[in-house]
């Protein structure tokens, strides 16, 4: 490889919301993509939307160790991307066995079936929301202790140390991003994460977005395109100084402000309905991202509103 191509790629959740993302920018660089996803979420039309749709689609699920060695070793990736995870909070506080049976046991899968078949690099998927909890200063730095207050966050803490583990004990190269917020066309609004894309399409719909808690909690909104191209940046980078990498857009911003912010992209006056907030959620969210910008080459962020036009543009299109 000459550093900045990559042949031939591996996506496992990439038939998902950011994993869609990620794969469209892979085709249209020329990767042969082969996408692993049990398809209970993403969907072959996600690719197509994306201009993914000559991936090669395995429908399988992570945790089935034995297909999934044999997959990487007919496919012979030089990069793998792991995107699939149980992602929602409120699932892995009332099911923590399922969440950490996606996040954890899968996450060794992919990562021994990438340490058998020789595969260059793995960039992996974490949360700079989940993992770093109440207590870590604002905005949040890599180096910043870890203590996650959801099940969720220490599935993928627990995903990290294993990356960790395969890197001393089996060479493998793993790099992890941990993201913000992400949010973007191909979001579902009428999934059980991804507060923008629900209160972008109960305002299109004319109906009161619905906050958790009193609106004061804060996160770190990160458009879906930027965090494919850290993606990319993060498979072709030579030799980078870090292993972790948070991914955001490095601006704190409110619930409350976030459906202030969609409703006057909109032009609405309905205001938000509070209600009772829920566990495992973090009052404040928002990631230090100058070691990803000076170690990857990231460019700024798309701005929230931008982001917020292209979104509700997006889910206007919806039936």
């Amino acid at each position: 490889m000459d550093g900045t191509v990559i042949p031939r790629a591996v996506v496992t959740g990439g038939a998902g919301f950011v994993g869609a993302t990620l794969v469209g920018q892979l085709v249209r660089r020329g990767t042969r993509v082969l996408v692993v996803d049990d398809l209970s979420r993403g969907s072959v039309a996600n690719l197509e939307r994306t201009g993914g749709g000559a991936a090669e689609v395995l429908p399988l699920d992570i945790r089935e160790a034995e297909p999934l060695k044999e997959a990487f070793a007919a496919f012979e990736p030089d990069v793998v991307f792991h995107l699939a995870a149980q992602i929602d909070v409120r699932v892995s506080m009332s099911e923590p066995f399922r969440d950490a049976g996606v996040n954890v046991l899968g996450s060794i899968t992919v990562f021994s079936a990438a340490a058998a078949t020789g595969v260059r690099r793995v960039v992996n998927t974490s949360s700079g929301g989940a993992v770093y909890g109440s207590g870590a200063r604002v905005p949040t730095p890599e180096t910043a202790p870890t203590a996650p207050e959801s099940a969720y966050g220490t599935s993928k803490l627990a995903a990290e140390s294993y990356a960790d583990w395969f890197r001393r004990a089996e060479g493998l190269d793993v790099l992890t991003l941990r993201y913000g917020n992400v949010y973007g066309p191909g979001q579902d609004p009428r999934g059980e994460a991804g507060v923008v894309g629900i209160f972008c399409a109960r305002l299109l719909a004319g109906r009161r977005p619905t906050i958790f808690g009193d609106g004061g909690q804060t996160r770190d909104f990160v458009h879906v395109r930027d965090v494919a191209a850290a993606n990319l940046a993060a498979a072709v980078a030579p030799g980078p100084r870090h292993r972790v990498y948070n991914v955001g857009s490095g601006r704190e911003t409110s619930v409350a402000e976030l459906a202030r912010r969609i409703a006057a992209v909109l032009g609405s006056d309905l205001e938000p309905e509070l209600v009772a907030g829920r566990a495992g959620e973090v009052r404040r969210s928002c990631l230090d991202v100058s070691r990803a910008r000076a170690d990857l080459g990231l460019g700024a962020p798309l701005p929230l509103d931008e982001g917020l036009a292209d979104t509700l543009d997006w889910i206007r299109t919806l039936p």
